[in-house]
């Protein structure tokens, strides 16, 4: 990343004057299985965050053209949940956008029962599922009318989604903040292995955040992109500007992995609270009780929304940091994605072929 401040002057900084899009440009759309399936202008779309998927971040995006997503389980209740979704459906009228909904690991889980009914009862048109078993959550989801879009680390995964029902996978490669699985895949295997694999339609997801990638994704097999890091540095992002500036000056080597002992990974940013807790795991491999007061929620919910510190707890970041040089506006972003993405298919892609004379 470069200094956010550098980046103000233009809402397409990371390019010359000369090869900024027009405005014409940047109104064309790419046209894909899931720009249809989802009912969006552009191949975008936002992942559930937790302590960042809030309605105003989520309805940026889908103005912007793109699906914004809600986080359920970053609401304390059910009813809470029914108010994040109601605020999401009044400030992008007429726009679709998702909920994410994800089964955690948990000796108290939640009542999912209630939020899927929340999620349902108020009509949301698109559910992000993640996590374990989710076979009667996305039969239950179809059975009301939701597209289900199922987020998963690993082809074998995809796959049994797929046959219970899923309408499109969200195929998330190793380079991903959060939870990239025990597989250690990259995108480049996955994504083209997934076109080989699967029928239903598939984004990409994991260390995505510009235009050559939106076409390098496409080119893959994939339907469209999905990006969580990369939306937490926009303007509309409802964190404090100490966790956006941390994602601009951070790079592709700013991130680290932890809970790999315990069979959670997860790759977070990389500070000291991290490097403490890979030490104590080092010392006490497979105890998730030495390390949970350090990996707690709570402690990056007030990183994110209180303190704007980004050192003093423990939050998802991916590699994708290497990308960001810039916090613009959600809108920013994608007509600048979809126009580089565009330029390439266009004209860079062609111009590699060679005609034959004969």
């Amino acid at each position: 990343g470069r200094d956010a401040r550098a980046v103000e002057e233009s809402p397409l900084p990371h390019l010359p004057a000369a090869r900024r899009p027009s405005a014409e440009t940047l109104a064309m759309p790419l046209k894909t299985r899931v720009t249809e399936l989802l009912q969006i202008e552009h191949p975008i779309v936002q992942g559930g965050m937790h302590h960042v998927g809030y309605a105003s971040l989520a309805a940026a995006v889908s103005n912007a053209g793109g699906l914004g997503t809600v986080t359920a389980l970053t609401q304390r209740t059910p009813e809470l949940l029914r108010a994040e979704i109601r605020k999401c459906a009044s400030l992008c009228p007429g726009k679709p956008f998702a909920v994410n909904f994800t089964l955690l690991p948990s000796l108290a889980p939640p009542d999912y029962g209630a939020y899927a009914r929340v999620i349902v009862e108020e009509k949301v048109p698109v559910v992000e599922t993640a996590g374990r078993n989710p076979g009667q959550w996305i039969a239950y989801f179809k059975k009301h009318g939701v597209t289900v879009v199922h987020k998963c680390v690993a082809i074998k995964h995809a796959l049994t989604a797929e046959r219970l029902g899923a309408d499109c996978i969200s195929v998330d490669g190793f380079e991903c903040a959060g939870h990239p699985g025990e597989d250690d895949v990259g995108a480049l295997v996955l994504l083209a292995k997934a076109a080989e694999r699967l029928t239903v339609p598939y984004i990409a997801s994991g260390g995505i955040g510009n235009g050559r990638q939106l076409a390098a994704c496409l080119a893959l097999g994939a339907d469209g992109v999905n990006m969580g890091t990369r939306f937490m540095a926009t303007k509309e992002a409802p964190i404090k500007d100490g966790i956006k500036d941390a994602l601009v000056r951070g790079d592709e080597k700013s991130t680290t992995l932890v809970m790999q002992s315990v069979g959670n990974t997860e790759r977070v940013y990389r500070n000291a609270v991290a490097e403490e807790v890979k030490a104590i795991e080092k010392r006490t491999p497979g105890k998730i009780e030495a390390i949970r007061h350090l990996v707690s929620g709570e402690n990056y919910r007030r990183s994110f929304q209180e303190t704007g510190d980004p050192n003093t707890s423990v939050w998802s970041a991916g590699i994708v940091m290497g990308l960001i040089d810039d916090v613009p506006t959600c809108a920013e972003l994608i007509e600048r994605m979809v126009a580089d993405a565009e330029a390439i298919i266009a004209k860079r892609l062609p111009s590699v072929v060679v005609r034959s004379r004969l």
